[in-house]
C-alpha cells in the first residue's frame, strides 16, 4: 500500500490518536466472538478434557488470532472499506487508526497468538492458527476477494478453521468430528454471504469487489443460495451420527435445515421487481435466520457433550 494511499485515509487536520476502542475495533469484535464459541464448543466437545485455565488460554489465543486477522483484513481492505456504506465507519477509513499502525498491531499480535497458543497447547493447534491467519490476511484479502467470485467459497476456510482447532487443542489430532464441524462452517458460509450481498450489492459494485451479485448477476447467485443450501444439509446431519451427536442435536440439525432449505428456495423463487418492491425482506430474514442457524447447531452440540457428562444423550 502506498504512502499516498495510506495518507489520503487519514483526516484532513492530521492524524488522530488513537485509542484503545479503535484498536479493538480493529480486531471485528462480532466476528471475533463467533470464533470464540466455535473454538470453545470444539475444545468442549471434544474427549480429552483440559484444566479450565488452560481450556481458557487456548480459546483466547485463538480469538486474538482471529483478530490479528481481522486488523490486517483491515489495513489491507482500507480503501475499499471507505468507499462501502457498510464499512466506511471502520478506524482506518475513518481516520482513527493510521494503516501503519494497524499493520504492526495485527503482525504483532499475530505472532503473540500463535507463540502462545504452541506454548498452552500443542505445535499442530498452532500451525493450525497460523495458516488460518495467513489465509484470511492473505490468500483470502489479498487475493480472492478481489480477483474472484468465488471469494467467499474458498474464503470461507478462514471462518471454518476455529473449531478444528479447539478440538487440536485438547487432543493434539484432527478427526471426522473436527472435520464435519470445518464443513458446516465452510459451507454455510456462501448461502449466508451471498443472502447479504443480495441486498448490498451496491457496496460491492462501488468499490469493485467482484462478488457473485456483481459478476454474474442476482439471479445466477439465487440460483448459488440454493444448491449450497442443499449441499450443507448432508454436512450438518451428518455431524450428529458422530461421537459429539446424538438425538438432540439431530432434530435441533433437521429443523434447521428445514428452515434453512425454505428460505433458500424462497430467495430462488424470487425476481428483483419483488425483491426491490418489499426492500429485499426475503433476503434479509434469510440472513438473519442463517446466523441463528450456525449459533443453534453448535449449542446443540454443547447440549449432546453435558448429557454425555452425565451418560446421557449420544448413541
Amino acid at each position: 500500500m502506498s504512502d499516498i494511499h495510506a495518507n489520503s485515509l487519514g483526516s484532513e487536520t492530521g492524524p488522530a490518536e488513537a485509542g484503545f476502542g479503535d484498536f479493538v475495533a480493529l480486531l471485528k469484535p462480532r466476528v471475533m466472538s463467533l470464533v470464540v464459541f466455535t473454538a470453545l464448543v470444539g475444545l468442549l466437545v471434544a474427549p480429552v478434557s483440559l484444566h479450565p485455565l488452560v481450556a481458557f488460554t487456548c480459546v483466547l489465543f485463538i480469538a486474538l488470532g482471529a483478530g490479528a486477522s481481522g486488523a490486517l483484513n483491515m489495513w489491507w481492505d482500507a480503501d475499499i472499506d471507505q468507499v462501502m456504506r457498510r464499512t466506511k465507519g471502520r478506524p482506518i477509513p475513518a481516520g482513527l487508526v493510521q494503516p501503519g499502525e494497524a499493520l504492526g498491531f495485527g503482525l504483532a499480535l499475530s505472532g503473540l497468538a500463535v507463540m502462545m497458543l504452541w506454548l498452552a497447547a500443542n505445535t499442530l493447534a498452532a500451525l493450525l492458527l497460523a495458516f488460518t491467519i495467513f489465509f484470511y490476511a492473505v490468500i483470502y484479502s489479498m487475493w480472492l476477494k478481489r480477483s474472484t467470485p468465488q471469494n467467499i467459497v474458498i474464503g470461507g476456510a478462514a471462518g471454518a478453521f476455529p473449531p478444528m482447532i479447539g478440538w487440536v487443542c485438547a487432543t493434539g489430532s484432527i478427526s471426522v468430528e473436527a472435520v464435519l464441524m470445518f464443513m458446516l462452517i465452510f459451507m454455510w458460509t456462501p448461502p449466508h454471504f451471498w443472502s447479504l450481498a443480495l441486498f448490498m450489492n451496491s457496496d460491492y459494485e462501488k468499490a469493485g469487489v467482484p462478488m457473485l451479485t456483481v459478476t454474474h448477476g442476482k439471479r445466477v447467485t439465487r440460483n448459488h443460495i440454493l444448491v449450497y443450501t442443499v449441499a450443507l444439509v448432508p454436512f450438518a446431519l451428518a455431524t450428529g451420527f458422530t461421537s459429539i451427536g446424538g438425538p438432540v442435536y439431530l432434530v435441533v440439525s433437521a429443523a434447521l435445515n428445514a428452515g434453512f432449505l425454505w428460505g433458500a428456495w424462497k430467495i430462488w423463487r424470487r425476481d428483483e421487481a419483488a425483491a426491490e418492491a418489499d426492500g429485499y425482506a426475503t433476503e434479509k430474514a434469510v440472513f438473519k435466520f442463517s446466523l441463528l442457524y450456525l449459533f443453534l447447531h453448535f449449542v446443540a452440540l454443547l447440549v449432546e457433550a453435558a448429557l454425555h457428562s452425565y451418560g446421557l444423550g449420544g448413541w
